[in-house]
């Protein structure tokens, strides 16, 4: 291994553009291996993060240069609405190539992002408290070593769950009055507003905003083939799983929700089963990720230990008061 001589001094600093995802691709995959965390992106994914709504990337990334290399990079995010407790919560995200770490990259990025963080929360969100989140990954790793050193803690644990993709048919359940199927374009508004109303009682949820869940919707990584929709007589939305794909043969469960009213009715068991069905019956995956609160008000991590799962890995947010 050629192990990299170059001085913070040395490094350009500069922001994301379309002329890097190639080389910000790169760059995610290593940290993606070296660190665990199983996050895998396709310059095409990251091409579309560039025009989320919301984010700038001249003023709301960096990216950090040796030579023609990237070496780290960073994102900011500030939520579109305050936080129960009437906080604006700004996401810090990024990381630094494992050969140029213990050069000070790392604590220089997040010192830049919790400026501007305090900027843009207070642009957004004028007179409300903020703080900053960042993910704190795995126990031990290198970034939860440095976010505890600058002041962060750990404030949730989330697990990362997955199974193999089911050999065998499964049955998917009937349920009186409910109808189970794929979602549309028609369905984004009324996917959109279930989604807000089940997660009011979820830790860390905060409603989006129409646009934000327009990139969503109509992002390239989504599997409307492959998700599911749990849809009364009126055709009233009661629960959904909606599928996803960043790596070649898994499938990743992107979000799953219940409407406060339907609960308790095996819902979101019988919509997850089904997208389990419509994958093993497409022959294109090997595998079936989701990742969930590990103390989720609604126990969804033993409803998916019921269904195969198994947790893989479990990360951390880790939170600073601004």
């Amino acid at each position: 291994m050629n192990i990299p001589t170059t001085t913070q001094s040395a490094l350009h600093w500069t922001h994301l553009t379309p002329d890097s995802v190639e080389a910000w691709a790169e760059l995610t995959n290593v940290l993606a291996e070296a660190d665990g965390t199983g996050e895998f992106f396709e310059p095409e994914d990251l091409a579309e993060e560039l025009e989320e709504s919301g984010f700038t990337p001249e003023t709301d990334s960096w990216a950090v240069w040796d030579e023609d290399r990237l070496v780290a990079y960073g994102q900011l995010r500030i939520a579109t609405s305050l936080d129960e407790h009437g906080r604006a919560r700004c996401w810090l995200g990024g990381g630094v190539h494992p050969q140029w770490r213990g050069r000070g990259i790392g604590r220089e990025l997040v010192g830049r992002m919790e400026v501007r963080a305090r900027e843009l929360g207070a642009e957004t969100h004028p007179g409300a408290p903020a703080f900053f989140r960042a993910r704190g990954e795995l126990e031990g790793s290198d970034a939860r070593r440095l976010l505890t050193h600058l002041g962060y803690r750990v404030v949730r644990f989330f697990n990362d769950l997955a199974r193999p993709v089911p050999g065998d048919p499964l049955t998917v359940p009937h349920i009186e009055g409910v109808e189970l199927i794929n979602p549309t374009d028609e369905h984004e508004e009324a996917v959109r507003v279930a989604h807000t109303i089940a997660f009011r009682d979820h830790w860390g949820s905060t409603p989006g905003s129409v646009e934000s869940w327009h990139d969503f919707w109509t992002s390239r990584s989504g599997r409307k083939q492959l998700s599911t929709l749990a849809v009364d007589g009126d055709g009233q939305v009661l629960a959904y799983v909606m599928a996803g794909q960043w790596v070649p043969r898994e499938l990743y469960i992107t979000i799953v929700g219940t409407m406060p009213e339907a609960r308790g009715r095996g819902l979101a068991a019988a919509c997850l089963t089904r997208t389990l069905e419509l994958a093993a019956r497409s022959g294109e995956y090997d595998k079936v990720e989701l990742s969930v609160d590990s103390e989720s008000p609604t126990g969804a991590t033993r409803l998916y230990e019921r269904l195969g799962f198994a947790v893989e890995r479990t990360t951390a947010a880790m939170d600073k008061d601004a």
